[in-house]
């Protein structure tokens, strides 16, 4: 498949890094030396120096002949502008990245398509949507539902109450064959390595679990863990970037309390009248005192979007020592993004690998419809729709030849949410969630082809 994906940002890095895995044919377009040199180095891919929307540059990077070509600039403009200009020439397929949301709210009314955008992918709504989700599922550290959340997937760190700690998958299996979830992937206290459970995997106290549940699993999953469900109502915003206005006006719309700092006078002026239903407040959200006038312990959550990743993350650990029920920071550096389950702070986000996971889902095969990259973790979780003539069609799950770093962590079938086991046969139409090491998924994917 040949892809061109234009800017050598941290969104286009890890999509050509992502790819380059498979042997796909990638060019890269970046007027940067600088990044353009470190891509080159790091990954088996062409790189292009020069400007995306250089009708030239285009045909030099083949784009007559591509299948894909997704614009990730940090100019919204360039990115729109190469897609019209992709399609026109030949390319197939086109994704650009944007940060004005009302272009994704109103894409249908605007028919983008018919201008040659395929797909609109916003990290800024990423993030928001991302963080509402967070709110809804306010014990669990790391959250994701397919379909309309008939299978939901969540991150949790064991604590050494949990029941199952100390036994094996299996033996938990015996011991709770009633409950409705499955592991699909942990990672031990102190450790970097991913592991994908089977039946002899231990469960220890402190490690991060990821398990697919079905709604019902959920409330189990809550009990077994020793999580409280806690009831957000009071969340105080940190910064009125386009995240942190679209997550309060979101908020504010589902009943929320919110109280959104803003240290920009001008800008907090501007967000109260766009914000009615919100308190706004100009001042340092770095000042301690001034949090504690505005009642942060009172909060049930304290969300910190600024566009300094380092004021994010201590204020979330002021916020933390307050005893505030969760915290989200917005991290923009993805080294900071490894650190999420070390550094006190209950989620980091990040909204470049949000739009990467997006738009890396648009590029599979055997027909996926879901793709995201878990937190910290070297695990990739995929959908994919079963086709009638696919080499899974029929075949129970213990009858695949499923390699060992991958698992079924659920299935989806008439629209209802099903945990399945080893004597499970899939079907056509099936919609089965997968979690793997990233090097299994070429062989995962001929599976489902």
């Amino acid at each position: 498949m040949k892809i061109i994906i234009a800017g050598a940002g941290e969104v286009g890095f890890h999509l050509a890094k992502l790819l380059s895995y498979e042997s796909q044919n990638i060019t890269l377009i970046d007027t940067d030396k600088e990044s353009l040199a470190y891509a080159d180095n790091h990954l088996d891919i062409r790189v292009l120096r020069g400007d995306a929307t250089s009708i030239s540059i285009l045909k030099d990077a083949s784009v007559q002949d591509s299948e894909l070509v997704i614009g990730v600039t940090s100019s919204e403009t360039t990115n729109l502008t190469l897609c019209m200009l992709a399609k026109q020439l030949g390319c197939k397929r086109t994704i650009a990245r944007i940060s004005n949301t009302e272009f994704v709210d109103n894409k249908e009314l605007l028919k983008f398509s018919q201008l040659g955008i395929d797909e609109l992918i916003s990290p800024e709504e990423l993030a928001a949507t991302e963080i509402q989700l967070l709110l809804n599922k306010s014990a669990f550290n790391d959250t994701y539902e397919f379909e309309d959340g008939e299978l939901i997937m969540v991150g949790v760190s064991l604590p050494r109450s949990a029941p199952f700690v100390g036994k094996m998958v299996k033996e938990a299996a015996k011991v709770f064959p009633e409950l409705h979830f499955m592991p699909i992937a942990l990672q031990r206290l102190g450790t970097q390595y991913t592991v994908i459970p089977r039946g002899d995997t231990y469960f220890k106290e402190g490690d991060q679990v990821y398990f697919i549940t079905v709604k019902e699993g959920v409330d189990e999953l809550y009990k077994l863990t020793g999580k409280k469900k806690e009831d957000i109502k009071n969340v105080m915003i940190l910064g009125g970037s386009k995240v942190g206005f679209k997550t309060a006006r979101d908020l504010c719309s589902k009943r929320f309390n919110v109280k959104l700092i803003e240290k920009n006078k001008e800008k907090a002026f501007d967000l109260a009248d766009d914000l009615p239903n919100a308190l706004v407040i100009n001042g340092d959200g770095r000042n301690v005192e001034l949090l504690d006038e505005e009642s942060l312990e009172s909060m049930d959550a304290f969300i910190a979007v600024t566009g300094n990743s380092e004021t994010n993350i201590m204020s979330c650990l002021v916020a933390k020592s307050k005893h505030i029920k969760k915290t989200i920071a917005l991290v923009e550096n993805m080294d900071y993004f490894q650190l999420s389950h070390s550094i006190g702070i209950d989620t980091l986000i990040n909204k470049k690998l949000l739009a990467a996971n997006n738009i890396f889902r648009h590029i599979r095969k055997g027909e996926v419809v879901a793709l995201m990259r878990l937190n910290n973790l070297n695990a990739e979780i995929l959908e994919f729709i079963v086709k009638k003539d696919s080499k899974v069609t029929g075949s129970t799950i213990r009858e695949l030849n499923f390699p060992k770093d991958a698992t079924i962590g659920g299935v989806v079938r008439d629209g209802e949410g099903i945990i399945a086991l080893g004597g499970f046969t899939i079907q056509a139409g099936d919609r089965v969630v997968v979690c793997c090491h990233p090097e299994q998924i070429p062989k995962i994917e001929r599976m489902f082809l």
